[in-house]
């Protein structure tokens, strides 16, 4: 009897090891899935690049240049097919969503609106009402990318949102031969590149076959030295930071 009782004994130890082990390999994986997020996504976030620059917008004066100055900040966003996908390489994405738009750190000078692209033949942006972004923009799939309509290739392709600092001043002058619209502009107005520096995050949701995949993305805009440069450009590749989970 006590033998049995000795065996009953093992047993249920062996058990408890075997159950403990298992609830710490799970949590284990949940711990890291929390950390690095989905490593088999049938598409992954390739690149983004970023354009910053000024322009002029015109308006009425006596004088020969009136205009109030915008500073701008193109965001290119590039989704790629993974090529070490471990699933049906059949998939395509359905859309591509930016929601949770937040400042989380606002300029000195100006304030801070983000715009949708626009149809307007010859025109990526226009600065107007009507392409505020409310809340969120969408990406529908479509047979290739196409900002001005919405659409992102289905296979693959890039979506663009532009982030614009109005507000910062106006310029009037009968002095200048011509006026280059860039980032030399704020320095007519006396603004420096420090006063228009601003931080935004927000949520990238790219959905394929029904799944979503939520990844979050902070940006330190303008890129570069917008005043001395023109119009600066900056390419990051390097993604690694940005964790992406199933919802």
């Amino acid at each position: 009897m006590d033998k049995d009782k000795k065996k009953q004994t093992i047993k249920l130890w062996v058990a408890i090891f075997v159950l403990v082990i298992i609830i710490l390999l799970v949590i284990s994986i949940m711990i890291r899935y929390e950390v690095e997020g989905d490593k088999n996504m049938p598409f992954n976030l390739s690149k983004i690049i970023v354009v910053s620059t000024a322009e002029g917008e015109e308006t009425e004066g006596k004088n020969k240049w009136n205009f109030d100055v915008h500073q701008n900040n193109d965001v290119y966003i590039y989704i790629d097919k993974n090529e070490d996908y471990l699933g049906d390489r059949q998939k395509t994405i359905d859309s591509i969503k930016i929601e949770n738009i937040n400042f989380t750190k606002t300029p000195a000078k100006g304030t801070i609106e983000t715009y949708m692209p626009n149809s307007v033949e010859g025109r990526l942006f226009t600065n107007e009402a009507e392409y505020l972004v409310d809340g969120s923009l969408e990406y529908k799939s479509a047979e290739e990318s196409n900002p001005q309509t919405l659409e992102i290739g289905a296979n693959g392709g890039y979506a663009v949102i532009r982030f614009s600092n109005s507000g910062l001043g106006s310029y009037s002058s009968d002095d200048d031969d011509e006026i280059i619209h860039d980032g030399s502009l704020l320095e007519k107005i006396e603004v420096s590149n420090e006063d228009v520096q601003f931080d935004v995050s927000f949520d990238l949701v790219i959905t394929v076959d029904g799944i979503n995949y939520r990844g979050t993305l902070t940006l330190n805009l303008p890129c570069g030295n917008i005043i001395e440069e023109g119009t600066s450009s900056l390419e990051i590749a390097d993604l690694s930071s940005v964790v992406f989970k199933r919802e």
